[in-house]
């Protein structure tokens, strides 16, 4: 453990705390901040001016970062009959209606993400106990109940996040890798950002974009200056 302090304080001292990084500046300082052994997660925490515990102001979706996640996805789809098919055939990596089902209530959940067509949600209704604990339940209001299978299972194995605020009006989401290089990471946080921006609610009153910080699994916090990084969405 001392060993993994010292490599953690000598990383913090390229990171000046009381500094708000322009939106390059920080994607490059938070690329060299890793020091770990395997490749870090790289995260961002968005604070935004919303009060969640109005469903007015709930924010929540789901984006494809331009440059994937860095993690291998595995998709459960919950279809039968031509979905299942078209499922498989997009590359899902398990398909199943009723036996499906029985596997998850049974343990099995060797998945990152799942799907299902609408015919299928009064059976997948009884996961909630088991995939609504573990953020795993397909959701309508991020498209993973549909019926466009093909597509959305597509988007999830080239790196589709889903996200939501939480009570405090922080959104968290994985934009990549370390490994990804500062390029990599600034244009995954601009696909999120663009799109926070888009959700808006249009009773969110004030400064919207509060905050934004980057950090790598085992790394120090960077903070952004939220209204240059808004700035710069579209560029």
């Amino acid at each position: 453990m001392p060993k993994r302090g010292k490599k953690y304080r000598s990383k913090a001292e390229l990171v000046d705390r009381n500094k708000r990084y322009t939106l390059e500046e920080g994607c490059s300082v938070v690329a060299t901040t890793a020091t770990a052994k395997f490749d870090e997660s790289v995260d961002v925490a968005v604070r935004l001016g919303v009060n969640p515990k109005y469903a007015d102001q709930m924010v929540r979706g789901a984006v494809v970062m331009p440059h994937g996640t860095g993690k291998s996805m595995r998709v459960a789809v919950f279809a039968k009959g031509e979905k299942a098919a078209e499922a498989e055939a997009a590359g899902a990596d398990v398909v199943g209606a009723e036996d499906l089902v029985e596997r998850v209530q049974g343990g099995f959940l060797d998945f990152d993400a799942t799907v299902a067509t609408p015919d299928m949600m009064g059976l997948v209704g009884r996961l909630g106990r088991v995939l609504g604990t573990r953020g795993l339940m397909p959701n309508p209001k991020v498209g993973t109940v549909t019926f466009d299978i093909e597509r959305v299972v597509k988007e999830l194995k080239a790196g589709r996040v889903e996200f939501r605020v939480e009570k405090a009006g922080i959104v968290h989401a994985p934009i990549g890798r370390a490994s990804f290089g500062a390029d990599k990471i600034r244009e995954n946080l601009l696909a999120l950002v663009d799109l926070l921006l888009k959700l808006k609610p249009a009773s969110a009153k004030g400064t919207y974009v509060r905050s934004v910080a980057l950090s790598t699994t085992m790394g120090p916090s960077v903070r952004l200056d939220p209204a240059e990084v808004a700035a710069n969405v579209g560029h």
